[in-house]
């Protein structure tokens, strides 16, 4: 969440940068943030004064014994007793305050940098790279659950059977698929400095809060109601809530964690084509890619996730493109956020397979994750990175689309050794 010096020392960058975001209601929010602080500063102050006067009415009242003057020490007794009525009222007042502001605060979104471009929507996002190899199907290309019925490598309406829609089966080859993907997405991450975590795919709600997906987002979330837990969507979640509660050395930064988990999103009101297949699931496998660091810092690893990202998609031979997100297609975290998108050639159009994001410190600040710095030994807060590197639905659908031949769907070079075969084809084991 937005730091309280942030709203009351930066207010109009806070505004407009929520109306960049078009947040409904922003000078309203920011003003009332400011009014429940203030209530919530004059009830510590007037604590703060009952509390130095009982103290001294209570020094006085030993002396007063002491000195036999009886009638003085009871009349200090009976403001004593007075004070601690209205202290606990106080007390009351400051915490109430304190809890209403840090709720209130929690239903503000993060504010987007300056480079963010304006917009309301997809249709506004900036397209900042290119790149990739072209692809010439031959002619009938079919998309991918045309070829995953064709060659046996994905059950749709087994995983209906089983479960519901939006979670598939994978099978033979296509399960295989799936294995080499994550341990292709796992390695490149660790040459590339990553450590490797395997956390909970179940996490408690102070997870859920600390990384921003609660208390709005509930609805995405899958709730296991008898436990109070929650299913992931995304590693992100664990991951991030490692640092929670946590000071970390400034030598420590920054930190680079990555996982493979699955994950699990509802969905809810999804249709249409972007559900088709493996467009949209309930279900799905990816690494992730976390990061704790410096504010100093924390754009330099931001670029060096997009450029681990881009790596990636060239080396699976992918044709893709890099979008900068406008502050209305943002996230509610997010202080800036790249999306990067795989074309189905079979499908004529784009797939978003990543979303790469700086949050600033607004995670860091719900988790309460500092660091100490080196010279001054002062704590600050750290800022949080993440990034899938990569999902795989998307990933698996573009890759049967754009490589189908005659002699069945190519796998890219980079994939042959995790696969232990070159073709995704009839023999399908």
């Amino acid at each position: 969440m937005l730091t309280l010096k942030v709203i009351t020392e930066e207010t109009e960058k806070v505004i407009k940068g929520l109306e960049k975001k078009h947040f409904s209601g922003a000078q309203e929010a920011v003003e009332k943030a400011i009014a429940i602080d203030k209530r919530r500063r004059e009830a510590q102050t007037k604590l703060d004064a009952a509390l130095a006067e009982s103290k001294k009415y209570a020094a006085q009242i030993g002396g007063l014994m002491k000195q036999g003057k009886k009638d003085e020490a009871e009349a200090a007794k009976a403001e004593v007793a007075k004070l601690k009525e209205n202290i606990a009222a106080l007390q009351i007042e400051q915490k109430n305050a304190e809890q209403e502001l840090e709720a209130h605060l929690c239903t503000i979104p993060n504010i987007p940098y300056d480079i963010v471009p304006e917009g309301t929507g997809a249709e506004d996002n900036l397209v900042v790279k290119t790149g990739g190899m072209e692809t010439e199907l031959p002619k009938n290309a079919l998309p991918h659950w045309e070829l995953a019925k064709k060659y046996n490598l994905i059950d749709f309406d087994l995983g209906v059977k089983i479960t519901g829609a939006g979670f598939p089966v994978y099978r033979g080859k296509g399960a295989r698929l799936q294995r080499a993907l994550i341990n292709f997405f796992l390695d490149e991450a660790r040459k590339s400095g990553y450590e490797e975590i395997m956390p909970p795919t179940v996490v408690n709600e102070a997870s859920g809060y600390g990384t921003g997906q609660l208390p709005d987002k509930e609805g995405q979330m899958y709730h296991c109601n008898l436990d109070d837990f929650y299913l992931i969507p995304t590693a992100e979640v664990p991951v991030t809530n490692i640092y929670r509660d946590v000071i970390l050395d400034e030598k420590e930064l920054p930190i680079k964690n990555c996982a493979y988990t699955e994950c699990f999103r509802r969905e809810a009101g999804s249709y249409g084509k972007d559900v088709r297949g493996l467009n949209r699931l309930h279900e799905f496998s990816k690494v992730e890619l976390v990061r704790i660091d410096t504010p100093e810092h924390s754009e330099q690893s931001h670029q060096e996730m997009l450029a681990h990202v881009e790596g990636l998609l060239q080396k699976l031979e992918l044709p893709y493109r890099i979008l900068r997100l406008c502050g209305g297609d943002m996230s509610f975290t997010s202080a800036i956020c790249y999306d990067f998108e795989v074309y189905s050639e079979a499908q004529k159009r784009w797939l978003e397979v990543s979303s790469v994001s700086n949050f600033d410190t607004y995670q860091a600040n719900r988790l309460k994750c500092r660091y100490r710095h080196a010279e001054d030994k002062k704590t600050e807060l750290c800022h949080t990175l993440n990034g899938s590197a990569l999902a795989l639905p998307r990933i698996v659908a573009a890759l049967m689309e754009n490589n189908q031949t005659p002699q069945g769907i190519r796998i890219p070079k980079a994939l042959v050794p995790y696969c232990g075969f070159e073709y995704l084809d009839d023999q399908n084991f």
